[in-house]
Formats: structure tokens, C-alpha cells, sequence
């Protein structure tokens, strides 16, 4: 398997991690990034390292740091949220609005018949994801959208919940939130893509990536859509 690089420089690659490869190796085994660290590493002797992750099914932009001192900026501008995420997504329906921001805390429950998922819970951590419908195709009860996410926080499948229950219909293809747990209903993989990321750099150009719209989503019939601008995230100020 050939790995995209869509952003490279000393510090930082960026690739199109494909659909169905696990950032980390499966606890049943398999293939996983790891066994393509060798073709990252692109003359750097230090082995390249994922500074944040992507579900297994989820296809695009996937940032990794070249060097210890570069994966600690890249964790901390992760956590103190500079780091600015577009991704598209497709559900089969048609939103009631054009665009809105989903505010739902997310907790993780799990039980020995469904095994662990994320819901919204009033105690559950904060997660805000903003959304803009980009297409419609169907027509009465068969209407398929495409929705762009910019995610403000990164909880663990934030969007693929955010989808269900803020916009009333999971991600298309979703064998956990879908219709039918432990199905994929309706595609191949869960239709998810990590369209564009941007990392503000201190003294440097900032990180900025587009991976290119995904195949699949073809085949599912939405079109590719502009490139959204950057989105960009800078701290906030302080006083004095």
C-alpha cells in the first residue's frame, strides 16, 4: 500500500491515511500505520510518529511529528484546541437547516452485549462541532446530503455522534450508530474524511493540508466541493 503525502518539511508529514488502516495495531493484530513507517521515515533515521488519531474507517488528513521536540508542540497546540479540522461526512437525509453547531457533552458507556460507545451525557465531556450542508441528491425519502464538520474539540467519535444526535441520522455506513449496530448499513465503511487540517507554528509557516475527496464518496454520488479556507485557529489572547 502507497501512502499520500499531501504536506511535508522537517518537522511534520502529513499523509491521506486510507480507509481501513488502523493508526495503532489491532489488539487482535493485523495491519496497521506501522508497518508503512519505513516508507514515512523519507531519509530521516527517527521512525515518524501520529501526533493525533483517526478512526480505522475514517480516510484524509492524519499529522505526524519527525522528532520528539515537534510531537510536544504538536500535543500541546492539540490540547490547548489550535489546531482547526474540516471533515466531510454523508448521512441519508436532508437536514432541516443549512448549517448550526452541535453542542453535546460525550460520555463513554459500554456493556458485555454492545461492548463501549460514546453518548451524550449531561456529565460527559464538552464537545462542540460546527456543520454546513455542502449537497442534496434524492428526492422524497431517498435524499443523501454531504456535511462539512469543523469540530472545535476532538472527543472520541464526537462527529459520528454529533451526526445522530444533532442532525438526527447517523454517518452513513456507521456499524456502531447506524440503524443496525454491527452492520455496515448502506457503504463499505463508515463515511467519514479528514478533508483539511491546519497547525499554526511559532516562527514558521503554518502546517496546512487538503487530502483529496475520497472515491467511495464518488461512488456514493456526492460531488467533490471547494477546498474550504483554512481553518485556522490562534490563541486567545491574554491580558496585560
Amino acid at each position: 500500500m502507497n501512502i499520500p503525502i499531501i504536506f511535508e518539511d522537517g518537522e511534520a508529514l502529513v499523509i491521506d491515511k486510507p480507509a481501513g488502516l488502523p493508526v495503532d495495531r489491532p489488539k487482535r493484530g493485523g495491519p496497521a500505520l506501522f508497518d508503512h513507517i519505513e516508507q514515512l521515515k523519507l531519509g530521516f533515521q527517527r521512525p515518524p510518529v501520529p501526533a493525533h488519531r483517526l478512526d480505522t474507517d475514517t480516510s484524509g488528513c492524519l499529522l505526524l511529528a519527525r522528532n520528539p521536540k515537534a510531537l510536544k508542540r504538536f500535543n500541546k497546540a492539540f490540547e490547548n484546541r489550535l489546531v482547526g479540522k474540516t471533515y466531510l461526512a454523508i448521512i441519508d437525509m436532508e437536514p432541516a437547516e443549512q448549517s448550526g453547531t452541535i453542542e453535546l457533552n460525550l460520555a463513554k458507556i459500554s456493556s458485555a452485549e454492545k461492548g463501549w460507545r460514546m453518548i451524550a451525557a449531561k456529565k460527559g465531556k464538552p464537545a462542540i462541532s460546527h456543520w454546513e450542508l455542502l449537497e442534496t441528491i434524492g428526492d422524497g425519502s431517498r435524499k443523501r446530503s454531504l456535511i462539512r464538520f469543523r469540530p472545535e474539540t476532538g472527543r472520541t467519535h464526537q462527529l459520528r455522534v454529533h451526526a445522530l444526535q444533532g442532525l438526527g441520522a447517523p454517518l452513513l455506513g456507521d456499524p456502531v450508530y447506524g440503524p443496525v449496530r454491527g452492520q455496515n448499513k448502506g457503504a463499505a465503511r463508515t463515511m467519514l474524511h479528514a478533508e483539511s487540517i491546519h497547525v499554526a507554528r511559532e516562527g514558521k509557516e503554518p502546517i496546512i493540508a487538503f487530502a483529496p475527496f475520497p472515491e467511495d464518496f464518488v461512488r456514493a454520488g456526492l460531488s467533490a466541493p471547494e477546498k474550504p479556507e483554512p481553518p485556522v485557529r490562534t490563541p486567545a489572547p491574554t491580558d496585560g
